[in-house]
């Protein structure tokens, strides 16, 4: 194992010259446990952060939701491939084949369909899941049901709903007794009532030159299956020693195995498990997600075969590009693992061309240009995702600065310059070769023009 000293200057390099106020890095290797941490919780109530401050994690939460659901399977309490309707009678979206065909299974792997980026203020009450999982019924698909994953918070929100249904409880508790405090997660919680009482790092975001606060802090309840667990560094290395392991008697090793076994592919590159994001890098099997919030930015890997797990945790929606370069360091260091960006292929005009238009989401689109530089990627908020993000949180959360994507393989773009540097997707063609889509980072956006 290489010296720390290195690990800390990168991280208070990085994090100084970023503008990132603080960060917590947790490390496993070879069996030993490392701690990096720097900062400030906040610019405007600067306290110095520590192991145990607690971060967002974000979407992480979604592998969460996934194992919680897996203790319930395992009970015989849900059938993975049964039909969200055999425990959500009432459930629907907009399209009603997929409203009474869509199973367990396909609101774990994202292949559910329908608009993921659902987010909608359903209050703080016991009943914030129930309502928030009816308003559904207004979704529309967006990519093809079954298909290629498509990142989707709202499918994690039913699966939370179900765990509900079948316990009989909030679904903060179900994960309270089933998961948290069996695997041993003292310094995790769902709620800001138990957080206030502990050290905690508020969210940040770029205002010219200038870190400021990001408001509000808190998400909504009904997003919380997808979200919402407030974690540290620690903790979260606990939570990477367990699905590292056999299952401590909490899971069975086959089920370990199966939240970890590819069970849907995107369209862009990569594999999800049950929540998981798989991926291979000379050779090595990353299991892995991480989680963007309100201001802050999360990272969280293992490689099982090495015995090894990291987690970043860090407060400021630009803080990715440094929790990017943190994850290099510790994979050529730790792992041996070098990651080059990959080589632009030569694209004639024409096809450059063909990638040039506007790709829409119900709340953001994506525009393609061909500049002088070569393309230019634009994303921005669509005028419901403009009025949606407004009403649910009161300002609108950054979006990156145009950036510049080169092609690296059929129809493969990788993003090498601002906040995005790193995103790899994919132009998505039909069965004529017109360009119709396109992969965002695992989110599809179909062609407006």
């Amino acid at each position: 194992m290489a010296d720390l000293t290195e690990l800390r200057d990168l991280v208070v390099q990085g994090a100084e010259q970023l503008g990132v106020p603080a960060v917590s890095v947790g490390l496993l290797v070879d069996g030993e446990e490392h701690y990096v941490s720097h900062g400030v919780t906040s610019v405007e109530n600067p306290l110095p952060v520590d192991d145990h401050t607690l971060f967002h994690i974000g979407s992480t939460t979604k592998t969460f939701t996934a194992t919680l659901v897996m203790r319930l399977v395992e009970q015989g309490r849900i059938d993975l491939d049964a039909s969200v309707r055999m425990y959500l009678p009432e459930f629907r979206v907009k399209d009603e084949d997929v409203s009474a065909c869509v199973t367990v299974r396909q609101t774990l792997n994202h292949t559910a369909g329908w608009d993921g980026d659902f987010f909608l203020d359903t209050g703080q009450g016991d009943d914030a899941l129930e309502r928030y999982v009816a308003a559904m019924a207004s979704l529309d698909q967006t990519s093809e049901f079954g298909g290629d994953a498509s990142y989707n918070n709202a499918s994690f929100s039913v699966a939370g709903r179900i765990v509900e249904v079948v316990t009989g409880g909030t679904f903060e508790q179900a994960m309270q007794e089933l998961v948290l405090e069996p695997i041993g997660m003292h310094e995790t919680f769902s709620f800001l009532r138990d957080v206030i009482t502990r050290r905690f790092v508020v969210g940040h975001r770029r205002e010219g030159d200038a870190t400021v606060v990001a408001r509000p802090y808190d998400m909504s309840r009904g997003n919380g299956p997808a979200g919402d667990l407030i974690s540290t560094a620690p903790d979260q290395i606990r939570y990477a020693r367990f699905h590292l392991g056999d299952g401590d008697g909490i899971l069975t090793p086959e089920t370990m195995r199966l939240m970890q076994t590819p069970s849907s592919s995107f369209s862009g590159g990569g594999h999800v498990g049950l929540a998981w994001m798989l991926s291979d890098h000379e050779g090595v099997r990353f299991v892995a997600h991480g989680g963007t919030t309100i201001g802050q930015q999360s990272t969280f890997e293992m490689a099982p075969e090495r015995g090894y797990a990291l987690t970043i945790l860090s407060n400021a929606h630009h803080a990715s590009v440094l929790n990017g370069e943190i994850a290099k360091w510790v994979h050529a260091t730790c792992l041996g693992i070098v990651e080059r960006e990959p080589e632009p292929i030569d694209v004639d005009a024409k096809t450059l061309a063909s990638y040039a238009g506007t790709y829409e989401r119900p709340e953001i689109f994506a525009s393609v240009a061909v500049e002088d530089v070569g393309l230019v990627m634009t994303v921005g908020y669509t005028d419901e995702g403009r009025e949606q993000v407004l009403k649910e949180l009161g300002t609108l959360v950054p979006l990156p600065d145009p950036f510049r994507i080169v092609i690296v393989g059929p129809d493969e773009y990788y993003a090498i310059e601002g906040d995005y540097r790193g995103l790899r997707g994919k132009f998505l063609r039909d069965a004529d070769g017109h360009i119709t889509s396109v992969d965002l980072g695992g989110r599809i956006a179909n062609r407006a023009d």
